[in-house]
């Protein structure tokens, strides 16, 4: 059976750092949107990783999940430190180890109806790797990891050398405020979007923090709630679970607008705990019919 997602991405060893603590545990869109989709309807769902030896548990810990995981060797997993201050959406980066990235060889066999490819680092995945997906089924993609270069440890903001070629394969883009900017030079989101948009991708999600986010498809907004939470305790992983609620609920036949509701409000419910996603499908119900005028 083809899977309706296989997001594809390297699991992490993350230490994460915030003001209330200090943690080391599994990270990468790959753990967080596993995660996540393993608490809601998961078998049309696959997870296609690559990690060391050492992070294999973190595999198995996923598939007594219920979660189909096929793993591609690599001599070593993707090390990051995460350090927060008090505003969750400021994040500074060390990187201390790299994993091998995703080549066109090893996604051959890749079948499924939305691959959402969770880039970590700007080598993760060629254009070639893009070109590949996209002649398979809907290409997802987050911008963020196009947008870091390792130098020693040091993560650094770059822009997207080949965007506007890699577009015309990306049928999905997520990106926050800061990526929006570096990729468009432009800090409105209304004028960011319509640029991605131009440049060929079909659906643009920017998200924005407390302030909600904006979807833009056939050449219409789509401006999304941010739900309220108790309180912030770990913002790692919120951009892969909003993702990951997004591809859910599009997959099932929901429009721009529920989906986008759907993917808010498992952003907060993950933002309340440290870790992935936790809750279910009824928590984000709730979070969401509470709010209804």
């Amino acid at each position: 059976m083809t899977p309706d997602i296989c997001c594809i991405g390297h699991i992490t060893l993350d230490k994460i750092i915030t003001p209330r603590l200090e943690t080391y545990m599994p990270g990468g869109t790959a753990f967080y949107v596993a995660h996540a989709l393993a608490n809601l309807d998961h078998s049309k769902f696959k997870l296609l990783t690559s990690v060391g030896p050492d992070e294999m548990q973190a595999v198995e810990d996923i598939r007594t999940r219920g979660i189909d995981v096929d793993v591609i060797p690599s001599r070593r997993s993707v090390f990051f430190e995460n350090k927060y201050g008090d505003n969750p959406n400021d994040r500074t980066q060390r990187v201390l180890a790299k994993a091998d990235p995703f080549t066109v060889d090893n996604l051959q066999g890749a079948e499924a109806k939305i691959f959402h490819l969770g880039t970590l680092l700007a080598d993760d995945f060629s254009l070639d790797a893009l070109k590949l997906l996209s002649s398979k089924g809907i290409v997802s993609v987050d911008a963020q990891g196009y947008l870091r270069e390792v130098r020693g440890e040091q993560v650094h903001a770059i822009d997207w050398t080949d965007k506007k070629e890699a577009l015309q394969y990306i049928d999905i883009l997520k990106a926050n405020e800061k990526e929006m900017e570096t990729l468009t030079g432009t800090p409105y989101p209304r004028e960011a979007a319509r640029m991605l948009a131009e440049w060929g991708c079909k659906e643009v999600l920017l998200t924005l923090g407390d302030r909600g986010s904006l979807i833009y498809a056939d050449g219409v907004f789509y401006d999304i709630p941010a739900y309220p939470t108790t309180e912030v305790v770990d913002a790692t992983g919120c951009g892969d679970t909003y993702m990951a609620g997004y591809l859910y609920s599009r997959s099932r036949g929901a429009d721009y607008i529920e989906a986008g509701k759907f993917a808010a409000a498992m952003c907060t419910i993950k933002l309340a705990h440290t870790g992935p996603f936790n809750g279910t499908e009824e928590d984000v119900a709730a979070i969401i019919n509470s709010t209804k005028a």
